[in-house]
């Protein structure tokens, strides 16, 4: 079958090129493209396994390095086990107290361990001024060599403790709060004698002469700037008690207010007893 259809590849190609030059190029190419093609794909085949071997071929002729000695030997492992391993250090705290240069008194600032039975023989109570905090018990102080440094103050132990500032606290005092106690009381412009004339000339008695005797007592408020305010009563007979307070509203005048310690304007509270008696 294959050599048919070669045939009439063949037979196609003589007609195609008939009365023509066959040393074309084309003509050629189609009548040994089977060749070519199979010589191709055997000169692919052979250099994909050439390049396929080559590192194996490479490596099979390398040969591995040696050492100048000829033999390639590994560090022997020591283990040492002539003794035991020695127990870890002991770490021990820093210690908090340095003794101090000879020529300076010191006391034992050590602190004692608290047990139950603790020596507290050492315990000095009665410590110079002069000394300083050490390791021991030295009240005499022996002369101290030239090329030692004596300090003049304490490098160690705990030290002076100096208190803390105490800051009191700013009381921010009330505005409208009452003064109770005054260094000057209020007083009516022209005196209290002034004020309880105008408070008589005005006060109306034509609904109480039926009474023998009726009193009241107004306190109120003299403020800061000499107005009067909180006009209260306490008398018994309600009529007479609101016949006081629209009286003293009603006089004019000015007062001067109280003043306290400090010599400042304050509020303060005002008197005045009432009393009103009718012979009938």
């Amino acid at each position: 079958m294959k050599h048919l259809e070669h045939n009439q590849e063949f037979r196609l190609n003589e007609i195609l090129f008939e009365n023509r030059n066959k040393a074309y190029g084309a003509y050629v190419l189609r009548t040994e493209s089977d060749r070519i093609l199979t010589k191709a794909f055997f000169i692919g085949i052979g250099l994909l396994a050439a390049v396929s071997i080559i590192p194996v071929v490479i490596s099979a002729f390398k040969a591995p390095e040696v050492p100048s000695g000829g033999l390639i030997d590994e560090p022997p492992v020591m283990i040492d086990v002539s003794k035991p391993n020695d127990p870890p250090a002991e770490v021990l705290p820093p210690q908090t107290v340095t003794p101090p240069p000879p020529s300076v008194k010191q006391y034992d600032a050590t602190v004692v361990t608290p047990t139950r039975n603790a020596d507290e023989s050492n315990i000095v109570k009665d410590i110079p001024k002069d000394a300083i905090a050490g390791v021991k018990n030295d009240f005499t102080a022996p002369p101290a060599t030239p090329d030692i440094h004596i300090p003049v103050a304490s490098d160690s132990g705990p030290g002076t403790v100096v208190p803390p500032r105490v800051v009191p606290p700013t009381v921010v005092k009330d505005p409208n709060e009452i003064e109770t106690e005054l260094s000057v009381g209020a007083k009516f412009e022209g005196g209290i004698d002034a004020f309880r004339n105008k408070v008589m000339n005005k006060f109306d008695v034509s609904a109480f002469q039926d009474e023998a005797s009726v009193s009241t007592t107004v306190t109120f408020i003299v403020e800061r700037d000499g107005t009067i305010s909180g006009i209260k009563t306490n008398g018994k007979d309600a009529s007479f008690n609101a016949e006081a307070i629209r009286t003293i509203k009603a006089v004019k005048g000015k007062w001067e207010p109280g003043k306290n310690k400090k010599g400042e304007s304050v509020r303060s509270y005002f008197k005045f007893p009432i009393t009103m008696k009718f012979d009938n």
